[in-house]
């Protein structure tokens, strides 16, 4: 086993997850990880694309009108190598952003935070600066990201390792079991 992995029941956890200082400072990066240039959009699980059809009449309320045509046209979900994922609009912005000032922020947490409907965002969105992969079973990653050095430095400064901060996303995406787990790892 990599030595930079612990195992905790058959789920590799990175150790960079208990050591690493993050919170996320959107104020000065600008909602970068909303707005990432790549080929591959957020991944997304099937019952997900599910939850966001049931909701989209909400959520869409906060879109531009480049998003709303953007996924009339095309979804906002597509799979490429056997992955479901969110859809970019120009390998760019993420086609659930919406811009509040100059920070790119998500639609659907807005309206979960508003009360109008119960799903929050994508488990994968949820989760970062940690990516679940599978690399011969499943394997929660730190996902270096060099936008993301504001949250090294506001999570030194407030003290919070990244297990801190992502605490609701992985009770919610894995199990409060799971991290209460790997929170008393942590504490030692």
């Amino acid at each position: 086993m990599n030595s930079n992995f612990i195992d905790f029941n058959g789920i590799l956890v990175d150790k960079k997850i208990f050591t690493k200082k993050f919170s996320c400072d959107l104020e000065k990066c600008k909602g970068a990880c909303c707005t990432m240039k790549s080929d591959y959009g957020a991944p997304l699980l099937k019952d997900e694309i599910e939850e966001i059809e049931k909701v989209y009449d909400i959520i869409k309320e906060n879109l531009s009108e480049r998003n709303v045509k953007e996924i009339a046209e095309s979804d906002f979900w597509e799979e490429k190598e056997n992955m479901l994922m969110v859809r970019s609009i120009g390998r760019k912005d993420c086609v659930f952003v919406y811009w509040d000032g100059d920070v790119a922020r998500c639609a659907i947490e807005k309206v979960y935070f508003e009360k109008k409907i119960k799903f929050r965002k994508p488990i994968s969105c949820h989760l970062f600066p940690i990516r679940v992969t599978n690399f011969g079973g499943p394997m929660l990653k730190y996902e270096e990201y060099s936008d993301c050095k504001p949250a090294l430095k506001k999570g030194k400064k407030e003290n919070v390792n990244i297990l801190n901060f992502c605490e609701s996303s992985i009770k919610r995406g894995i199990g409060k079991s799971f991290y209460n787990k790997l929170n008393k790892y942590n504490e030692k």
